[in-house]
């Protein structure tokens, strides 16, 4: 996937911002507490202008004191042929009076040329400890990231996951007035989102509703190259979408579908299976 339109490094630029784009589009959610106890196993397919260029898979876990999410997947079709490439992710915390509290992050990419590794440990919003694996060459272009920006941050995992506060449905304008900051290992960025509309999905397996859709925008804070064509192109989106599904037994709701506007077409990240279970609370199984 690529946000330029120079013909010639096309490809390459597809294979580098396939990965960081879908974390972002992963990434834009999960600021307030989560609640009850409930599961996600969803599989999601990516394409380009309606062509196919990846597969992969989402496991969300919530329980009364902790949580998990892991995600995996891959290029796939043409794009397979001339920039394979696949990744992995993985959150974990602990859930704290109904916070998610993110206790570490990992995620690493491997091309046909290189692989690299993200790992950071984080406490109360804060990151503790991060390292990128092989360690990135210096560049004195990019903005760095400073202590200041590595305090009251979600990383990209634990961020993909929408918790709406009250009593009443959970899909609804309120759901999309929100922000977050996050923290990938590299990139520090705030992701703003505005009430759109709502609308249904039907997939193939699992989940048939309602879901609310979000508009996304997207403001890099430090971790990047100021003079970037693509980075500049995500920056000035003001069409980018999000429509959340909710996770049965929770007020969390989880991106069902995702879409950017590219100068080849709009990328599109949208969920073939999403099968959530509500999960019983340990104390009321204790009981039974």
């Amino acid at each position: 996937m690529t946000l330029r339109p120079n013909r010639i490094c096309g490809q390459n630029q597809r294979r580098r911002l396939a990965v960081p784009l879908f974390a972002t589009m992963l990434a834009l959610t999960g600021l307030t507490p989560a609640a009850a106890q409930g599961w996600l196993d969803a599989k999601y397919e990516a394409s380009l202008a309606g062509i196919p260029v990846g597969k992969g898979t989402w496991t969300i876990e919530i329980t009364d004191d902790q949580y998990t999410a892991t995600a995996k997947g891959g290029s796939t079709g043409l794009l397979q042929t001339f920039a394979g490439g696949s990744g992995t992710g993985a959150a974990q915390g602990r859930v704290i009076a109904g916070q998610l509290s993110p206790l570490s992050y990992t995620a690493t990419t491997t091309s046909s040329k290189k692989s690299e590794s993200i790992r950071m440990a984080l406490a109360g919003g804060v990151i503790k400890d991060f390292a990128i694996e092989p360690e990135p060459s210096v560049d004195p272009d990019r903005i760095p990231v400073t202590e200041a920006h590595r305090r009251g941050v979600l990383d990209p995992m634990t961020g993909s996951l929408l918790r709406v506060a009250g009593t009443g449905d959970p899909l609804g304008p309120d759901a999309c007035r929100t922000s977050a900051a996050i923290f990938d290992g590299r990139m520090r960025y705030d992701l703003k989102l505005d009430y759109k509309r709502m609308d249904m999905v039907r997939s193939e397996k699992g989940y048939r509703g309602p879901v609310v859709v979000c508009a996304v925008y997207f403001t890099p804070v430090s971790g990047y190259i100021a003079d970037r064509p693509a980075l500049k192109y995500l920056t000035a989106q003001r069409n980018m979408e999000v429509w959340f599904a909710p996770i049965a037994g929770t007020r969390v709701l989880a991106p069902y579908r995702m879409t950017v506007p590219t100068p080849l077409g709009t990328a599109m990240l949208e969920a073939t299976q999403f099968v959530t279970t509500a999960v019983p609370p340990r104390s009321a199984s204790r009981t039974q």
